[in-house]
């Protein structure tokens, strides 16, 4: 059977499709297009629709693995997809492990509640196990709905050589995903993800080795009808109880959380599953931390593809807390705990009395008040060196507590795999990492996992709550206080709407400048400038060049001023946006509200005299 060339037609290689296709609803679609583009010549509908799924580029492996629309076709999550994935993933394990299979080729694979009418993330997730099992290689499916950071523990538990997380995480309910895991426990980077997708694209990776769909159904017929035979019920509880007592262990449940039966003042809780796997294990993570029961949002508690009141479910988005929000007040709620669907991110919200109003609290913001708490509460006593990391386009108010604590920054590219990839390293140095983080509400807590955890992040942020009211304070004011000491750092992160990819690389050669890069823009000197871009260059170092990987394809330009301004550009990877991260730390005694006002007239400066928005033909979101 021979791989057809992205040159055949749509027409052809929807036939090759519908053949090999395992799944019989998406298989009757797309033959029933065929017949419709055949027998009708003159049907235009049909024609369009399989030119959309059909004359298409394949969907790329990228970060972390896969993400993209539930539909039939090479270009989205489908059965057959899913299945060459896991061929090509498979073949490599054998390869980067001496081809033959043998005791120590293990997989884990985990999976969310992201279904349509035709596929779901279980049956992506049993076909990977039947993949791997035919390749020779033992995989243990883990029972029902799991969050992303037990997979993610999974792996080295395990002693797993790959891990497979079947979620579209925060995507719109029309998505899904394949994220895998490496047998460190940390997100797939290169060189292994590059290699990963070569492996999946070869012919005989692309071909099923088996018939898939009928070994699934001779499986159903001796079961249920459900497979259960195929996960592992026993183990995947030992898992779960082996995270949460690694999270105990760890250091990060404090003799204050212990004591909250004696304190007056004990914050209320709202917890929301944003309708996704995160209620039992956020549960769980409160009883850990011997913490009072939160009220969970009851119309968002039940894993629900659909997502009915959250068309985008990322507690980050605007609106995303509105739900949550007006069961909070309703029920008189001080603080509300929000994770994402698959529980790997967190989004925080406090209601603040004297203003009468709910303040969400940003991802920078968080990170602040997590690493502020993790270094006062277990740092400063650690007999380990401590280290902290953050993605470089986080805020820089935690490299500031480091330089004045005393304890180890390190700035990582943008993307968990970068965190935890230097959590990895700092902690084979001999650190003790206790807090890696983004900027887009990723937290990882406690060297747990290498991962972003909205489980394990969502006890510490209660746990220093509870501190916090036991002596009269929210988290807002003692935000405030870490400002007020360490300085006032003000952020304006946003994007432009970049439709076409030619053009956010012709304005990253503008800031170029030809090599020879701007030292003033407006009427702000420029201090430094770092481009991850190809060959790159650091004004800071004494070879000019970048200590941070660089990249041809992702590039990254970050400008220093001389007022401490710090503003970093870069097109996403995964949308149509030219983002940027502009932010000011202020003056010794300056106002937040002046900060803020010094810098939205930098950021208009800065954004005209770099992007040059009109004439490049970027459009805000507000304008669409």
């Amino acid at each position: 059977m021979t791989t057809l060339l992205p040159s055949s037609s749509p027409l052809l290689i929807a036939k090759e499709w519908a053949r090999r296709d395992p799944n019989p609803k998406t298989s009757a679609f797309v033959q029933n297009l065929i017949a419709q583009v055949e027998v009708e010549a003159g049907n235009d509908e049909a024609k369009h629709v399989l030119d959309s799924l059909f004359n298409k580029p394949r969907i790329q492996f990228g970060t972390a693995g896969l993400r993209g629309r539930m539909q039939p076709g090479p270009s989205g999550m489908n059965d057959l997809v899913v299945i060459q994935t896991a061929q090509g993933l498979a073949r490599y394990v054998l390869d980067a492990n001496k081809g033959a299979p043998s005791p120590s080729h293990k997989a884990v694979v985990g999976y969310d509640h992201r279904s349509n009418s035709d596929v779901s993330s279980k049956q992506f997730a049993m076909y990977t196990k039947l993949v791997f099992e035919q390749a020779g290689i033992q995989c243990t499916l883990l029972n029902k709905y799991v969050a992303t950071p037990i997979l993610a523990f999974a792996v080295t538990k395990l002693d797993a050589a790959v891990g497979v997380m079947v979620t579209a995480s925060h995507n719109p309910k029309q998505d899904n995903g394949y994220k895998v895991y490496w047998n460190d426990g940390c997100q797939i980077r290169p060189p292994v993800d590059e290699s990963i997708a070569n492996a999946i694209i070869e012919e005989e990776n692309l071909v099923p080795w088996i018939d898939y769909g009928c070994k699934l159904e001779q499986l159903k017929s001796e079961s249920d009808g459900e497979c259960h035979g195929l996960s592992d019920h026993t183990q995947t509880q030992a898992i779960i109880d082996a995270y949460f007592q690694s999270l105990i262990a760890s250091g990060l449940v404090t003799e204050t959380t212990n004591a909250t039966n004696t304190i007056a003042s004990v914050p209320k809780f709202a917890y929301t599953a944003m309708h996704g796997v995160g209620c039992p294990f956020a549960r769980r993570s409160f009883q850990a931390f011997n913490l009072p029961p939160f009220l969970s949002v009851t119309s968002q508690e039940a894993p629900d593809p659909d997502f009915p009141t959250v068309p985008f479910p990322n507690p980050e988005e605007k609106g995303a807390l509105d739900e949550a929000i007006a069961f909070s007040t309703e029920n008189n709620c001080d603080i509300i705990l929000a994770n994402d669907p698959d529980a790997d991110r967190l989004g925080v919200a406090e209601y603040c009395n004297d203003r009468g109003e709910w303040t969400v609290f940003t991802g920078d913001q968080i990170g602040t008040l997590l690493g502020h708490w993790l270094w006062k509460t277990i740092g400063k006593s650690s007999d380990q060196p401590v280290a902290m990391c953050a993605s470089t386009v986080s805020s820089k108010i935690l490299g500031a507590i480091a330089k004045s604590e005393g304890f180890r920054f390190e700035e990582t590219l943008t993307g968990f795999k970068w965190i935890g990839s230097c959590a990895l390293s700092l902690q084979k140095q001999g650190y003790r990492v206790l807090l890696g983080y983004e900027e887009a509400i990723g937290f990882s807590c406690g060297g747990i996992i290498p991962d972003k955890d909205g489980i394990c992040a969502l006890g510490v942020i209660a746990s220093m709550a509870i501190r916090l009211y036991s002596r009269g304070e929210t988290m807002v004011r003692h935000l405030q206080n870490i400002h007020d000491r360490y300085g006032e750092f003000v952020s304006n992160n946003g994007y432009y709407r970049c439709n076409d990819s030619t053009i956010a690389m012709r304005i990253m050669d503008q800031m170029k400048n030809g090599g020879k890069y701007f030292d003033r823009v407006g009427p702000y000197d420029v201090e430094s400038i770092r481009d991850l871009g190809s060959p790159g260059f650091d004004s800071t170092t004494d070879d000019k060049k970048p200590t941070l990987p660089t990249s041809a394809s992702s590039p990254m330009i970050t400008f220093r001023f001389t007022n401490g301004c710090v503003a970093q550009f870069r097109a996403s990877g995964t949308e149509p946006k030219f983002k940027y991260y502009i932010e000011l730390r202020g003056k010794p005694g300056e106002t937040r509200s002046a900060v803020e006002r010094r810098l939205m007239e930098m950021s208009g400066v800065i954004l005209e005299g770099l992007l040059h928005p009109t004439e490049n033909g970027l459009i805000l979101p507000s304008n669409l």
